[in-house]
């Protein structure tokens, strides 16, 4: 790099510390070798978190919250220090976390109603799980909590889960833009790959006829 650039990547880091209180360690990284990436990472990383879209900054924090317990993301606890911001309390956030540690049981529940169908019902199974859901989601919204549901599904791979949770969402008054923002947290601990197969499995749902898709405008011819 040049001095020029050195300068450069200087101010890129000041300017991120001081919108956040922080810098990681991928920032000096990029700060030093790719300081133009370290400033477009941090317009978007700033549009994906921390700009308002469909969630209030109380929403936001709680699906922020399962997310980071279903992906075991210690550097989470910025995001801790957010929700503390807003209000939230621990029963809420425990909440949120409760949801992501439940959802981590359906995969069992759906193995045994569909390999031991004969000795356990499937209807059984599942009315099970949701009956563990509704205990662990107490005291949040029943459409938020089926949000995050569906977002710690979608980071551990669990398409079924998608498709049980985000048409109950919906059917609790969940819109697709707070479903869309949920599902593009994805992006940052998990990937480009987890958030596209969370739309592919949110699409399924919706040609199977159980929830809204999650686009309506037709690809141009």
């Amino acid at each position: 790099m040049t001095e020029r650039d050195d300068d450069k990547g200087a101010t890129v880091l000041a300017a991120v510390m001081a919108k956040r209180d922080y810098v990681l360690p991928y920032h000096r990284l990029l700060a030093e070798t790719d300081p133009d990436l370290l400033a477009a990472y941090d317009a978007f990383y700033e549009k994906l978190t921390l700009t308002p879209r469909a969630f209030d900054d109380r929403a936001r924090e709680l699906v922020w919250a399962g997310l980071l317990v279903a992906t075991r993301e210690h550097a989470g606890t910025l995001h801790m220090r957010r929700a503390a911001r807003t209000g939230l309390t621990s029963a809420e956030l425990s909440a949120a976390a409760a949801v992501a540690a439940v959802v981590e049981g359906q995969p069992a529940l759906a193995f045994a109603g569909r390999d031991f169908g004969d000795w356990i019902q499937e209807p059984d199974a599942r009315a099970r799980y949701l009956a563990l859901f509704t205990t662990a989601r107490d005291p949040l919204p029943e459409a938020l909590a089926h949000i995050i549901a569906t977002v710690c599904h979608a980071a551990r791979g669990s398409h079924d889960g998608i498709g049980l949770h985000a048409p109950l969402a919906f059917a609790a008054g969940a819109t697709r833009h707070e479903m869309a923002e949920g599902l593009s947290y994805l992006l940052l601990p998990c990937g480009g790959p987890t958030f596209i197969e969370a739309v592919e499995a949110w699409q399924a749902a919706a040609e199977a006829g159980d929830c809204p898709p999650p686009f309506e405008t037709p690809l141009p011819a």
